[in-house]
């Protein structure tokens, strides 16, 4: 590929990603104002024709890894998993 077909790659890509982030914001409003009327009426799930929509408190328990290596520091770090990765980066 040229300097030239990277650069017009490059711009697109951009142009793309500053249209997805709009894309993002106008859903999240969007979201946003069908969450603050299930709150306002008290539910947590409206049906309509064809759809359904849920808005419920959710519950998970996570390991604090932070917490573990200050107690347990030994521990933690036999359980630790090192993984490879490759980040992609335009700047």
């Amino acid at each position: 590929m040229s300097i030239n077909e990277m650069d017009g790659k490059i711009k697109e890509l951009r142009e793309l990603r500053r249209m997805a982030e709009e894309l993002t914001a106008e859903i999240d409003s969007i979201q946003d104002s069908i969450k603050a009327h299930m709150d306002a009426e008290g539910v947590d799930a409206i049906n309509g024709t064809d759809w359904k929509v849920t808005y419920k408190a959710v519950t998970s328990s996570r390991l604090d890894t932070a917490a573990l290596k200050k107690a347990l520091p030994d521990l933690a770090q036999q359980f630790t998993k090192i993984s490879t990765s490759r980040r992609f980066c335009v700047a």
